[in-house]
């Protein structure tokens, strides 16, 4: 009896694994087509040579030519020169404006709609609007230094390697920045207002209900927003894309940008690859960095 129920539970908890293929088939085949098979390509093509009709091994030759090549150096400082600016500033600006917002201050909500409309603006159109102000002739910033006296410090800012690359971080910042502004105001609304009253009757100040409520209550916030805008900010393309094509003199070169340019371009696609390898790694090392400065730690 014992044995005959035991069988039909059996029977019954038995697993469907045609229903289960069946479901996981779709996904595994997008991901194997989609995601895993291209990283073995590159892994692939980065150790060979890839003409029209085969491909030669040549080892680790394009990552020794990758490590000699200039452009490739100064594309990697360019890189963390963005990746270092842009997010702090971002972050910063975006959570003043967030602060302005929480704060109520007049004409809130028509602040919120112009702060956040950039975001929904498409590169290109940005792109060409900045290039626009950047203008040296009749560009709203060289007319605006002009009309104030400054006119000494007007310049071709897109075209001069000393200013190209800050003056699409400005672009980048003024069109991000939104996007973040909202994310730091759903931050502050989880705060309980109670938190606040408390510190008020203890008679802090507000430099102090910042310091010991506002920001650590928005600390997961913060961790989230600094790495997602380092990591957009590692994968940099379209603004250099329309606006500088990588100039003047590869001031404004990426890593993504140099490794489009020289696969799609130049058609050295083991190259390119090696690139793309180097740019997974430097991503590699902002999420190690993202999971440990996210995990919880235990006060204890």
């Amino acid at each position: 009896m014992a044995t005959s129920i035991s069988s039909a539970r059996d029977d019954g908890l038995r697993r469907p694994w045609g229903a289960i293929a069946a479901f996981l088939l779709p996904a595994l085949t997008i991901y194997v087509a989609f995601t895993a098979y291209p990283v073995v390509r590159t892994l692939w093509n980065s150790t060979h040579k890839v003409l029209p009709r085969r491909e030669i091994f040549i080892g680790l030759e394009n990552y020794v030519a990758l490590f000699q090549d200039e452009i490739f150096w100064r594309a990697v400082r360019n890189t963390i020169t963005w990746a270092s600016i842009s997010p702090l500033a971002e972050v910063s600006m975006a959570l003043v404006l967030a602060l302005a917002l929480y704060a109520k201050v007049p004409g809130a909500r028509f602040f919120r709609i112009a702060w956040f409309t950039p975001v929904l603006m498409s590169y290109i159109v940005v792109g060409i609007l900045w290039v626009w102000i950047y203008n040296f002739d009749w560009g709203p910033v060289n007319a605006a230094l002009r009309a104030l006296g400054l006119g000494g410090l007007a310049k071709a800012w897109l075209g001069n390697p000393n200013t190209a690359l800050f003056a699409i971080i400005v672009l980048s910042i003024w069109q991000a920045c939104g996007m973040h502004m909202i994310i730091w105001l759903s931050g502050l609304q989880t705060i309980p207002g109670e938190l606040y009253e408390a510190a008020e009757i203890d008679g802090a100040s507000k430099r102090q209900q910042f310091a010991h409520v506002t920001w650590p209550g928005l600390r997961p916030t913060a961790v989230f927003i600094l790495i997602t805008i380092t990591i957009a900010a590692f994968s940099l393309f379209a603004q250099v894309n329309l606006m500088t094509q990588g100039g003047p003199l590869d001031s404004t070169t990426t890593l993504v940008y140099m490794a489009v340019r020289v696969g799609f371009q130049q058609q050295q696609t083991g190259y390119a690859a090696a690139i793309s390898l180097i740019f997974f790694a430097l991503v590699l090392i902002v999420t190690l960095i993202n999971r440990h400065l996210s995990r919880d730690k235990d006060p204890r």
